[in-house]
C-alpha cells in the first residue's frame, strides 16, 4: 500500500486506495470522493420481528439504526479537518506562503516543474474558490497543504483536489 503525506506537516492525506487524475501539468490530483454511512448496517435475514421480539406496531422498528452516520471517504479516513471559507485575498496570501514553504522541500527538477506550473494551477483554483470547501490535515498544521473539495458538474459525491508536488509518497 501507499500512503501520501503531506510533505510540510507530515500528515497522511490520501492512499492509492483512491485513484487520481493529474491536473494543471499535474500539479494537481483531482480525486474522486463518496459518502459512505458509517455504523452498524442493518442486514434482514429473514426473520419475522414479531417472533423474534421486535414490535411489529411500530415500537422498535427493525433496521432502523440509530448509529449510522453519512461521512465522506476521504475525509473520514484521513482525518482532515475542514476550515473556514477563504476569501479570495486570503487564499492568494496562503498560496504564497505555501508555495514558498513547499519549494524549500522540493528536489531541483521537482522544483522547476512545480515553479513552472502553480501559477496556472492557482488561477484554476481561484475560478473555484466560491464552490471549495478547505480541508487540512489532522494536525491542522498552519502552512500544511490544503485539500480542496467541490461538487462537479453538480454531481452527489465530491471531487477533491491535492496539490501533488505536496505529497510525499510513502510505501507501507
Amino acid at each position: 500500500m501507499i500512503v501520501y503525506q503531506d510533505r510540510i506537516s507530515g500528515n497522511e492525506l490520501l492512499s492509492d486506495s483512491f485513484l487520481y487524475r493529474e491536473l494543471e501539468n499535474g500539479v494537481l490530483w483531482e480525486v474522486d470522493g463518496q459518502w459512505v454511512v458509517q455504523g452498524a448496517v442493518d442486514v434482514d435475514i429473514g426473520a419475522n420481528p414479531c417472533n423474534e421480539g421486535g414490535d411489529h406496531e411500530g415500537g422498535d422498528q427493525e433496521g432502523v439504526d440509530e448509529e449510522a452516520v453519512k461521512v465522506i471517504d476521504i475525509v473520514d479516513t484521513f482525518r482532515l479537518q475542514e476550515l473556514p471559507a477563504f476569501e479570495r485575498k486570503e487564499f492568494c496570501t496562503y498560496m504564497k506562503r505555501y508555495i514558498k514553504n513547499l519549494i524549500a522541500k522540493l528536489e531541483d527538477e521537482e522544483q522547476e516543474r512545480f515553479k513552472n506550473n502553480i501559477e496556472s494551477a492557482t488561477k484554476f483554483l481561484l475560478s473555484k474558490l466560491a464552490d471549495f470547501q478547505f480541508f487540512v490535515g489532522e494536525s491542522m498544521h498552519d502552512d500544511g497543504s490544503l485539500v480542496l473539495a467541490y461538487y462537479k458538474d453538480g454531481a452527489a459525491d465530491p471531487t477533491f483536489l491535492y496539490f501533488a508536488h505536496g505529497l510525499k509518497k510513502i510505501n507501507c
